[in-house]
């Protein structure tokens, strides 16, 4: 299994992510890369109300969304029916071993890539819904 954490740079000693919310196109897509792909298990599935979406978001719908978590990190997923549109918004992640990372990815199909910078091979993947995650070894940096 795939561990996977959030990297935390220049937070105070007090500081952390508590989660991280992204939109996918459907709950089968969010299923398909949280749980398989990543390893972790679907924990609630609630509505974000109207209300609450457009005081928060200021988008005037409701909304479903779905928690994965592993006892250290949590996505919030929010399933809109949208694909995402291109952006520099990412999450980069680390796991285990990248090269087994990139053999789930593309076992579950999907298409990771690698982009070189400096000498070095950045891995990225897009899950389902066009959502950007940049992939690194944890124990190598």
């Amino acid at each position: 299994m795939t561990v996977l954490w959030v990297v935390m740079n220049g937070m105070a000693d007090t500081g952390m992510i508590q989660h991280v919310a992204v939109e996918v196109v459907n709950e089968a897509y969010a299923d398909r890369f949280f749980s398989l792909v990543l390893g972790l298990s679907k924990v609630k599935s609630s509505v974000l109300s109207k209300e609450l979406s457009l005081a928060i978001f200021q988008i005037d719908e409701e909304v479903r969304f779905d928690l994965y978590e592993n006892g250290s990190t949590r996505f919030e997923v929010f399933v809109t029916g949208r694909s995402c549109t291109k952006s520099f918004a990412h999450v980069c992640i680390a796991v285990d071993e990248r090269s087994v990372f990139f053999r789930q990815c593309q076992d579950h199909g999907l298409e990771p890539f690698f982009v070189e910078k400096k000498g070095k091979q950045l891995l990225f993947v897009r899950d389902f819904s066009g959502n950007l995650f940049e992939v690194f070894e944890k124990n190598k940096t």
